[in-house]
């Protein structure tokens, strides 16, 4: 390996590309994979599937074949999302959890059905054009060849040992030599390669009612698990109709609960109360209102959404704007506050991007949640396994509550972006509970203010932590806004760059003369935008 080092003391900035056919994806291989796709005569779903796959294999820190997954995609005529993200076993009962003040996130405990694989069959049943195996080719080849792993996915492997080294299956699978591989290492994983060959031979099938369902059903046996082959065989994906919110003429889009999307349209369906354009882009006036806006929405999201056949509210009530309006009414332009939920009335995650010069525009995301999920890695498959139940909540009575064959609060949202009914962006931000607040930030940037979507997604970010209530910021925040903010009541963490906790975007947007998309990759990540 060479002897320099991987500091970087100065800021760094992506340019922009401008292109006809373009993938964004948070590391720069997975991108390149689905630009191939493209290059044989593939759509931008054929892009976005073999991108997704092979970033199970590159950037196995945050995602991988056991993951959930979500879609929204501009099919060239309508916007259509599909929710591919798994059910409780049946076997998931709340005694099992009896005397836990929380869902356990690592272990057998926190697993559900996965849904990634589901996600990439049915998106490719509907729109596919080339041959389902060929999506595979570059994301077998790099898990049976090997590929040099880079920067920020060595940190995020090393970041995972102390939450998952009591797990056997994690060990022996990612730490095959007591250690994370270094940037820039070869990693190679054949069992991953064996797996994924599987999969595209079967076109899915024996992921959930063959070999390896099978081979899931019977680690889950042998350690405890509650995941059986019948959960595997009755998960399907769900085609749902996105959630909207019109901000200022220009709608941000979201999968609908039991995600967390809805709270980025209700912070801003909030934040629209407010004549914020006056006001500096990055001063301490703006990020208050939007801090104290987001949290808002953030109360109403955790006492409320849950699978939606549970749920004692609506979408469409949560996102009523007269309600949105009152919720906006409790905010103190000059002092923080905390707030509770309102009563709405009638009236480790990856994300990516493609778009082809036919107009179809995909807006994919795929997690194992936590960093690489549960730690259980089904022997001899590669599958590491999400720990999505960690989303549940063990309160009695909750809506959300665990229990059998019921789908789990999710983090993981993809957006789009549009305009008049036309379509204008695919559009993420990764990163957990980061995700809808940054989405709200992006959006307000470049509908407010009319910062380019690069200049937009480069900004310094806060986050509402969900663990300590601090607001943590970047580093690059202006010092004013920081003092501002504190004066106002905000307890504030500030962190060093590079930061895994403040998400990462891509964007693609398109010129409404049709012309070629601008694709943006932040640099938050390894992650590139690549086009021809």
């Amino acid at each position: 390996m060479p002897s320099f080092n991987y500091d970087f003391p100065y800021s760094t900035k992506k340019l922009p590309i401008f292109a006809g056919n373009v993938v964004a994806s948070s590391q720069h291989l997975a991108a390149t994979a689905g630009l191939r796709m493209m290059a044989r005569g593939g759509n931008a779903v054929d892009a976005a599937i073999a991108s997704a796959i092979a970033i199970t294999v590159v950037e196995p820190t945050m995602n991988g074949i056991g993951a959930d997954a979500f879609c929204i995609l501009w099919d060239g005529n309508k916007l259509v999302g599909l929710n591919a993200s798994g059910h409780s076993p049946g076997l998931m009962t709340p005694d099992q959890y009896k005397g836990q003040d929380k869902m356990p996130n690592v272990g057998w405990g926190s697993v559900t059905t996965p849904g990634a694989v589901s996600l990439w069959m049915e998106l490719h049943k509907r729109y596919g054009k080339l041959p389902f195996a060929d999506l595979f080719e570059p994301g077998i080849k790099y898990a049976r060849d090997g590929f040099r792993v880079s920067y920020m996915v060595s940190r995020q492997w090393e970041r995972a040992i102390d939450r998952l080294k009591g797990q056997e299956s994690w060990v022996k699978a990612f730490l095959p030599g007591g250690r994370a591989p270094r940037p820039g290492e070869l990693w190679k994983f054949p069992d991953q390669a064996k797996t994924l060959a599987k999969i595209a031979e079967s076109k899915g099938e024996a992921f959930y009612r063959g070999e390896l369902a099978e081979a899931m059903d019977k680690y889950a046996k042998e350690t405890g698990g509650a995941l059986r082959k019948e959960d595997l065989a009755a998960h399907k994906p769900d085609w749902v109709d996105p959630i909207g919110l019109s901000y200022r003429g220009t709608t941000l889009h979201e999968i609908p609960p039991s995600g967390q999307g809805i709270a980025a349209c209700m912070a801003l369906g909030i934040l629209e109360n407010f004549d914020i354009a006056g006001h500096d882009p990055d001063g301490p006036e703006v990020a208050h209102l939007r801090i104290e806006a987001m949290k808002l929405a953030f109360a109403d999201i955790y006492r409320y959404v849950a699978d939606p056949r549970f749920m004692e509210v609506t979408p469409k009530q949560m996102l009523d704007k007269a309600y949105l309006k009152s919720r906006a009414k409790l905010i103190d332009a000059k002092k923080a506050k905390d707030f509770g939920p309102g009563t709405p009335k009638d009236g480790g995650t990856i994300y990516l991007g493609t778009a082809d010069e036919s107009g179809m525009m995909v807006s994919l995301i795929q997690s194992n949640y936590t960093g690489f999920g549960s730690g259980i890695v089904v022997p001899g498959t590669g599958i590491a396994l999400q720990n999505r139940a960690t989303g549940f909540v063990t309160t009695k009575g909750h809506a959300n509550e665990v229990g059998p064959k019921k789908r789990p609060f999710h983090t993981i949202i993809p957006a789009f972006i549009t305009k008049d009914g036309k379509p204008v962006a695919t559009f993420g931000l990764m990163g957990g509970a980061m995700q809808p607040q940054g989405h709200m930030q992006v959006f307000s940037r470049i509908v407010d203010y009319g910062q380019n979507p690069q200049a937009a997604i480069d900004a310094p970010r806060w986050r509402v932590h969900e663990t300590d209530g601090t607001v943590w910021t970047e580093d690059h925040m202006p010092a004013d806004t920081a003092t501002g903010l504190e004066a106002r009541g905000h307890k504030l963490t500030r962190t060093k760059a590079p930061s895994f906790d403040f998400g990462s975007s891509q964007i693609i947007w398109r010129y409404p003369d049709g012309g070629p998309y601008l694709g943006a990759s932040e640099s938050r990540r390894d992650g590139a935008a690549v086009g021809f």
